[in-house]
């Protein structure tokens, strides 16, 4: 008995590790149109989405036609007018129209549907991708092809300004949901016929429409045949969002660091591309990625550009002082009060003391509950709808932090020190992910080895971030490996004119820009004031 139901047990094991034998639908189209209009049938299993409009027209003699379209993905009213108006009102006049070819189908291609966008297909499999992509597919008795006519025209977010890269001067366009909108976005930002997009298909059964974009004769070509084929190698059942593809093509996935650039905004994409970068755009998404990402990237901002040098250089600086105290401050501050007492003034000292001699637990781990307190917090505000997300960071932050001094439970130089910590976090907001760890790395080995555990941290970081490479290009250039050429434009910027090449680490060839910028003119005597005369 015993051995009966081990052994039917094991059969059925064998049989739900089989493959479920799907129809193929890579088959030819038929010639009798029932059958054809059977077959989608029974791939669509009947779904209620899934419209079939049948209706005849009159060349020579009564043809049958029907076609077949998605509610929801298609503008119903170019459907009705461009489509079936098109297609019966020539026909309707006593069925007594004179023949135009005996080709009904091309007849219908070239001079009835009246949309842009038609093509011939004879296979069932495109005919179920159009169906699926938002077209509509006009299937013809007789004819083993069927006309695949372009009519989306589905719902989608206007065109709005990002909410996570708000600038005060700058342009206020954003990306959307929408592939073809973000497409016109970036070619609105270069005219030019070099600039390239490719078509390709991700995710078995989501079949997300992904679109790589470069310019030709300014992006290197090894590096567009790498993205080429790293998206190729992409074997997954679904591509919802940009993030899957940045997981999947990433240099370092173990690494805290980003190799991966992405953004929302038209312009700063635009200013990528013209450095030899390549793009990569996901339908469904605002956000589009862009590689070679260097680690400089993510200290600059839009804005630095369209200011004058002067403020934009301060700015950068700023950047990256802020990184340094949200990462560093907590951990510093733990090796300060435990390790390191002769390192503060008197006076502080005492205080310091004083504000501590209340509170129950050491310092690290009034520090460590402080650090997750505020993730807490900040996650929080994320997640809640925006006017009570708000609420519960001020709120959260003021009531909270108060009442834990008022109870002994923290100090108040811990407090300022982590909300010192916070408002720097915010300022380089791009970096969160590898900010966040960077400081749990840091805080741990300052709480067991005090400074020297601050330095060891610190230069395994950098070692780290040393060795990565984002296709190719080194993570950390121009300052690891020095590129002097590129410092014009790394911790301060130098004026536009000043730049007469393009990155040297992303593109390593044709850094000549095809018009170098000259010094602006000199004001002439009569805008000086001066007399002419």
């Amino acid at each position: 008995m015993f051995r009966k139901f081990r052994y039917a047990k094991k059969v059925h094991a064998l049989k739900s590790t089989q493959p479920i034998q799907k129809k193929k639908t890579n088959e030819k189209l038929d010639s009798y149109i029932y059958k054809n209009f059977t077959e989608l049938k029974k791939i669509f299993r009947n779904s209620e989405d899934v419209k079939f409009r049948e209706f005849e027209v009159y060349y020579q003699a009564p043809i049958k036609v029907f076609i077949c379209f998605l509610e929801g993905l298609v503008n119903e009213d170019s459907v009705n007018l461009h489509v079936v108006k098109s297609i019966m009102e020539p026909n309707s006049v006593n069925g007594t129209s004179p023949p135009l070819s005996k080709d009904v189908l091309s007849v219908m291609k070239k001079r009835i549907v009246s949309i842009s966008t038609i093509e011939e297909i004879d296979k069932l499999s495109d005919a179920v991708d159009r169906v699926l992509a938002g077209a509509t597919v006009i299937f013809i008795d007789g004819y083993q092809k069927a006309l695949s006519v372009g009519t989306q025209g589905f719902e989608s977010r206007s065109v709005e300004q990002p909410d996570t890269e708000s600038l005060v001067r700058g342009s206020r366009e954003g990306f959307n949901e929408v592939l073809k909108v973000n497409c016109a976005l970036i070619r609105r930002k270069i005219s030019n016929p070099n600039l390239i997009f490719e078509s390709i298909k991700l995710g078995k059964q989501t079949k997300t429409q992904i679109r790589i974009c470069y310019i030709e004769g300014i992006a290197d070509s090894k590096i567009v045949d790498e993205v080429r084929k790293r998206m190729e190698r992409i074997e997954t059942d679904s591509i919802l969002e940009s993030g899957y593809i940045e997981q999947f093509i990433e240099d370092h996935p173990y690494s805290i660091f980003p190799t991966v650039g992405n953004s929302e905004r038209p312009d700063k994409v635009a200013s990528k591309l013209l450095e030899g970068r390549v793009a990569i755009l996901c339908d469904g998404t605002p956000f589009v990625l862009t590689v070679p990402h260097v680690f400089i990237e993510t200290l600059q901002a839009s804005e630095d550009y369209y200011s004058r040098p002067f403020l934009s250089s301060i700015m950068r600086l700023l950047r990256i002082i802020a990184l340094f105290l949200t990462i560093g401050t907590p951990a510093i501050f733990v090796a300060v009060a435990t390790y390191h007492h002769e390192m503060v003034p008197s006076l502080l000292l005492i205080t310091m003391a004083a504000a501590e001699e209340k509170v129950p637990f050491p310092v690290f781990i009034e520090a460590l509950l402080m650090v997750i307190v505020f993730e807490l917090l900040r996650e929080a505000g994320v997640r809640m709808p925006r006017p009570v997300g708000s609420a519960i960071s001020i709120v959260g932050a003021l009531v909270i932090g108060e009442a834990a001094v008022q109870a002994g439970l923290v100090s108040a130089p811990m407090v300022i020190v982590v909300a010192i910590t916070g408002i720097t976090g915010f300022v380089v907001s791009s970096l969160n992910d590898a900010i966040v760890l960077s400081r749990f790395i840091l805080l741990f080995m300052a709480g067991v080895f005090g400074f020297y555990g601050v330095l060891m941290g610190t230069l395994v970081l950098l070692g780290h971030a040393c060795s990565l490479r984002s296709f190719g290009t080194p993570y950390l250039a121009p300052m690891a490996p020095i590129v002097w050429s590129e410092w014009k434009d790394a911790l301060v910027r130098l004026p536009l004119w000043t730049f007469q090449t393009r990155p040297q680490s992303i593109t390593w060839s044709r850094t000549k820009r095809e018009s170098p910028q000259t010094k602006p003119q000199q004001p002439s005597s009569i805008m000086k004031g001066e007399n002419e005369s």
